[in-house]
């Protein structure tokens, strides 16, 4: 008989896997984090333009298919702490009528509501150092030129999880968004989570373990008892938690249920890996007569109210990382020049949900397919040609000259959706305390849960619902009585 090791596993070290593990471990319990890569240099390699941007030396290789059969490499990162080693800081929370279905955009609603998450929400900005930066001189002479010219623009400071000080350190300030930080003065999944749980016994990290499959226990497949890693080591726990990513937990969990011929035993199989959620992401890049030299430059978030599910951040590049942004056609030395003068922004419209728009697991020697195709949702689709428009004209009537580059199908920063939580499984996988619909010691922690992405990034939205998870979970491990919240949310939610 195999007893379990460990209280949980943790398959995963992003911002819900590392949140999850933080809460578990830190109220006693026995938990080993899985990481399917290892720790980065801190070397400076991570801070190199030409090792990260030109060589893509950090990014996953792994060979994937679209819906059409085209091969394609997402964007993805395997190493310790995830996409938040490289994310460019920005940590907002969703708005309360981002909870809510919005059946024109072709959005469903959570399960939970704005409350349920705000303790949560305080939490991560606590633990990750989230405060705002002033807006610099460059950055405001647009926006009063904004204001002038256009009409409904507003915009706000935007939480960044830098350190107070990063000003002082040139280098790593104007290469914190897409970037992963040597001098710790990013907040993200190991800086601020998991080196906490370095000096606790019940706590275990492994690198470069890859987990192959879930092992379900003997007679009763709907109940999870562990995993098994490619190497073939198996570890063995009462709970299991799903944190590998939009694009990897529900490969996990397709491949556990067709292996096992779960397929019509739970009416949630038919959800695995769909509703698959990437934002409209669109990069542009404004052209002045004059050179800028702002440093962090990231620090407003820009809206519209004529364009509910939209925002624009302004990119944290500098003059060197603008210029890569320019079409290559354009001879390098006034690439150079054009990006002294230059302010680049990121455009970004939530999507809806559509079921076609799914993560396919691979079949025999077959690629994984990511099968999404942005005309399935027309009307989000139609925001964010209007509102890349209508800013790009109000930024020439205050005289910028910009240009747009999409972001492909590769750009899988804000992947979320693939296990969607509901009220039940007829249209989700997870329910609101983060189990899998009708298995037994399952739980889903990354942003793969997301039903809604809201108009801004999803990050900090995934550390709340880790830390959230985690603490129900704890409460149900040790026994405690239910807190107030977890009443509150069990009347509310069954």
């Amino acid at each position: 008989m195999n007893l379990p090791a460990y209280d949980a596993l943790v398959i995963g070290s992003g911002a819900g896997g590392a949140a999850a593990a933080y809460r578990l471990a830190s109220a006693g319990l026995k938990v080993a984090l899985l990481e399917k890569g290892d720790h980065l240099p801190a070397d400076g390699r991570t801070l190199d333009i030409q090792r990260v941007v030109h060589a893509g030396e950090f990014l996953s290789r792994e060979r994937w298919s679209d819906g059409r059969g085209r091969q394609l490499t997402p964007e993805e990162h395997f190493n310790v702490g995830g996409k938040t080693k490289w994310y460019g800081a920005a940590l907002l929370r969703f708005d309360e009528h981002e909870f809510l279905a919005d059946p024109e955009h072709r959005c469903a609603g959570w399960p939970i509501r704005l409350r349920d998450l705000e303790p949560y929400y305080a939490e991560a900005e606590q633990l990750l150092g989230v405060r705002t930066f002033a807006m610099e001189p460059d950055l405001a002479r647009i926006l009063g030129r904004l204001k002038l010219f256009g009409t409904g623009w507003r915009w706000q400071p935007i939480p960044l999880a830098l350190a107070g000080n990063i000003g002082t350190n040139t280098r790593e300030a104007s290469h914190f968004d897409g970037f992963a930080s040597v001098a710790n003065l990013k907040g993200e999944a190991e800086a601020s989570l998991l080196s906490r749980l370095k000096t606790l016994s019940q706590f275990s990290l492994f690198v470069n373990s890859e987990v192959r499959e879930l092992i379900g226990r003997p007679g009763d497949p709907t109940t999870i008892q562990g995993v098994r890693l490619t190497d073939g080591r198996e570890f063995r726990a009462s709970r299991v938690l799903l944190a590998a990513g939009a694009l990897h937990s529900p490969r996990v969990l397709s491949r556990y249920v067709a292996d096992n011929r779960l397929e019509s035993l739970l009416p949630a199989a038919a959800h695995i890996g769909a509703q698959l959620k990437l934002h409209l992401l669109t990069a542009m890049v404004s052209f002045a007569p004059r050179t800028m030299s702002d440093l962090i430059r990231k620090t407003v978030v820009i809206t519209h109210a004529a364009f509910p599910h939209s925002s624009v951040q302004p990119l944290g590049f500098d003059a060197e990382l603008i210029a890569t942004l320019v079409p290559r056609l354009v001879p390098g030395f006034m690439r150079r020049e054009l990006g002294r003068r230059a302010y680049g922004f990121f455009l970004q419209t939530e999507d809806g949900s559509h079921p076609r728009n799914r993560v396919i697991e691979a079949q025999g020697d077959a690629n994984p397919v990511l099968d999404y195709d942005e005309s399935r949702l027309p009307e989000a689709a139609l925001e964010h040609r209007r509102f890349t428009r209508a800013f790009m004209k109000t930024l020439l009537r205050a005289g910028l000259v910009s240009f747009t580059r999409r972001v492909g199908l590769n750009g899988t920063a804000h992947a979320c959706g693939s296990l969607m939580c509901g009220t039940n499984s007829r249209d989700s996988v997870v329910d609101a305390r983060g189990r899998v619909h009708g298995m037994t010691g399952l739980h889903v922690v990354d942003g793969s849960v997301l039903p809604r992405s809201s108009r801004v990034n999803p990050s900090l939205t995934i550390y709340a619902w880790g830390l959230r998870v985690g603490d129900l979970l704890a409460q149900e491990l040790r026994g405690d009585a239910p807190t107030s919240l977890t009443r509150s949310l069990e009347s509310v939610h069954g």
